[in-house]
């Protein structure tokens, strides 16, 4: 996010939501797009929100954040904190989400094979998929209640060409459409854009596609070591990818792939052959 800081009394900051410029005002529904800046308001590290911190952090009046959140409350999307003067989400914000995106046919699929793959590498295994130029994850086991590095949770994106699941799928894209999702600007969201150029990415893509996997640390600085493999279907066409996480002083480049690349190249197949079993790609297409 970004926009200035100001210091709370009690010597935290908050970092105020920076609305998104729109080239014609006329084509914007400007109270709708108060409303979803105050949901984006609440993230993991800010469950609770008070009125005047979520009208700091959306960068609306108090007499607007007062009925933007009272009609929120209203419609069942937040929820007042009993005895005090905070709100939080609800569960139906998850479950538009989830109607939205439609993948819950792919989660079922992948969830007891990212399990038996966490069993057998005995770390963090996700699945991701592309969501314009973004990865969304769309399924996460871990081995214990430890979290690792970055918080990447269900519902989290980050930009394709910044990841290494993404890294995994968009090498195997066919070349019109790499270029049309290179094109595309990454939402703006928690993690940072790191600034890469074209030819860096393609020849990065190029030695995915040759070897068939993706593997290097992370770009979070989150001290994590990455393996990724494409859900390939019978065309070759990228449906999805697993990846598995290290710590880097766990295992070199090298132990790390000796160690975990048969298992996730396994669960990748298995999971491209539940989908083609099951006829689930209409959910992820």
């Amino acid at each position: 996010m970004s926009g200035k800081k100001r210091s709370k009394p009690d010597g935290a900051t908050l970092t105020a939501v920076k609305p998104e410029a729109d080239e014609d005002s006329r084509n914007l529904v400007n109270s709708l797009a108060k409303g979803l800046r105050v949901l984006e308001a609440f993230t993991a590290e800010r469950p609770e929100l008070t009125l005047s911190e979520v009208g700091l952090l959306a960068k609306l009046d108090p007499g607007t954040a007062f009925r933007m959140l009272n009609t929120l409350v209203m419609a069942g999307y937040v929820s007042r904190i009993a005895d005090s003067k905070r709100f939080r989400l609800t569960l139906k914000v998850t479950d538009l989400g989830l109607h939205a995106i439609g993948r819950a046919d792919l989660r079922e699929i992948a969830r007891p094979i990212l399990r038996s793959l966490v069993g057998e590498v005995n770390e963090a295994a996700s699945l991701g998929v592309l969501d314009g130029a973004d990865i969304l994850y769309i399924e996460r086991v871990r081995a214990g209640l430890t979290r690792m590095g970055v918080d990447i949770r269900i519902g989290t994106t980050i930009p394709a060409f910044w990841s290494t699941i993404g890294e995994a799928m968009l090498a195997f894209l066919p070349p019109r459409e790499l270029a049309r999702v290179l094109a595309l600007k990454p939402r703006p969201g928690g993690f940072p854009h790191k600034p890469m150029k074209r030819d860096e990415i393609e020849s990065s893509l190029r030695g995915v596609r040759k070897c068939g996997y993706a593997l290097r640390d992370s770009y979070f600085g989150s001290g994590l070591r990455v393996l990724a493999v494409p859900v390939l279907d019978v065309d070759n066409y990228p449906l999805a990818a697993v990846s598995v996480a290290v710590p880097q002083i766990q295992l070199t480049s090298d132990e790390f792939r000796a160690r975990a690349l048969d298992a996730v190249r396994r669960a990748a197949s298995d999971i491209a052959r539940a989908i083609q079993a099951s006829g689930a790609v209409s959910a992820i297409a």
